[in-house]
């Protein structure tokens, strides 16, 4: 791309819509990038200039200020309501800029006064559950492109499975006074907490992964985890015997995980002649020892079981105590940790559910940060795709 000149980079970046800016096929972040790179050329060429914008044509304050008869002085001055302007040279300016549609280049003003915004990003922490650490890189990719623009994103990772130390985290976070909180509201009593804590601090509040549809938040990024339930189910009913039991394993359970449940048994009730049977059983992973005996006795009580729906990303933990004497069954699970792959190229993992929580937390990050930087407004939601994996087009998911 070639750099402009100062006579036609007046309002260039202005009048950018951000959306229609790709980058490569490969690429999975694709929204945001090629706008910032864009607005870092034109912020390299004019920095300091302040541009406006109406139907396309460009005016820069040296032009409003021959349209109005006064100084450039003057127009910075009612711009930006500092200093004295007498009445009479007030309403000059202001007719022109209603009659140009005045409006000012957002970026270009917040980096003019050292404007910043900060993120905070209440999120488990990737240490303790490793499903998280691809969401971890989302944010600090997007924190990084969007770090030269004056947004601040601070991570508060917390104790998957301790509602107390979500807690402590979601304090410290909001007393540090943030422009935003991005967060995944794994426990649901507490997450409502927060959100009455963000609305009485004039905080926004967005979310990714899971949703709680009580909450009246800016934005959530995630997947319909209902349907996603639905698609599990069809998955395992094509490829089970009639008259056979389906299991549907809850490990260390979360609120999401219900709402996949609910997806996957509505599946199952809407069809005609169903003759299969659904389990439900919830396995807790702090005690390896009680893991193994529980899971043991599950399926020793049930020899009719073929098929395993697991809700979130430990799928992996069962395959030990499975296909050990001479029964086949088929699992579904979800994401692609490295465990999860391993078993899915083995052929111990039927399908894998793709959640896409590093594009979750990215966009999650790049909404809130067009919406302060160019005041754009933001989805209620966004939904991804649900992609299924397969060890036949695992290699086009993995970098």
């Amino acid at each position: 791309m070639a750099f402009l000149t100062s006579d036609n980079t007046m309002n260039f970046y202005s009048t950018l819509d951000l959306s229609v800016f790709a980058l490569p096929k490969n690429s999975l972040f694709d929204r945001f990038t090629s706008s910032f790179q864009i607005c870092t050329i034109f912020i390299a060429v004019k920095l300091d200039s302040i541009c406006y914008c109406m139907n396309k044509k460009k005016y820069t304050i040296k032009d409003i200020a021959q349209f109005a008869g006064v100084s450039k002085g003057t127009v910075d001055r009612v711009l930006h309501k500092r200093g004295r302007v007498s009445k009479d040279a007030y309403q000059k300016v202001d007719r022109v800029l209603k009659k140009i549609d005045y409006r000012p280049n957002p970026i270009a003003r917040n980096l003019k006064i050292n404007k910043t915004y900060k993120i905070c990003v209440l999120i488990p922490d990737f240490e303790i559950d490793p499903y998280w650490l691809p969401a971890i890189e989302g944010v600090r990719i997007a924190a990084k492109e969007f770090g030269p623009f004056g947004v601040v994103v601070e991570e508060y990772p917390y104790h998957p499975n301790k509602t107390v130390h979500f807690v402590e985290q979601s304090n410290v976070a909001i007393e540090s006074n943030p422009d935003a909180l991005l967060m995944v509201p794994i426990f649901h009593k507490e997450s409502l907490k927060v959100f009455q804590n963000c609305r009485q601090k004039g905080i926004f509040l967005a979310s990714f992964n899971n949703h709680i549809d009580s909450l009246s938040i800016e934005n959530f990024i995630g997947q319909d985890l209902v349907q996603s339930g639905r698609v599990a189910a069809n998955l395992i009913d094509k490829v089970t015997a009639e008259g056979t039991h389906i299991a549907i394993i809850h490990i260390d359970e979360e609120l999401h995980m219900r709402q996949k449940e609910i997806g996957f048994r509505d599946y199952f009730k809407e069809k005609k002649r169903n003759t299969k049977k659904i389990i439900t059983y919830n396995l807790k992973t702090d005690n390896p020892d009680n893991f193994k005996t529980g899971f043991t006795l599950f399926l020793e009580s049930h020899p009719w079981i073929t098929g395993f729906f697991v809700t979130n990303s430990k799928a992996h933990l069962l395959i030990e105590f499975l296909r050990t004497d001479g029964r086949n069954f088929t699992m579904v699970g979800y994401d692609l940790l490295e465990e999860n792959l391993k078993h899915l190229r083995k052929g111990k993992i039927d399908f894998l559910i793709h959640q896409k929580p590093k594009r979750q937390a990215y966009l999650g990050i790049g909404y809130l940060a067009e919406y302060f930087l160019f005041e754009k407004e933001m989805p209620s939601q966004e939904l991804l795709p649900i992609d299924i994996v397969t060890a036949e087009n695992v290699k086009y998911y993995i970098n």
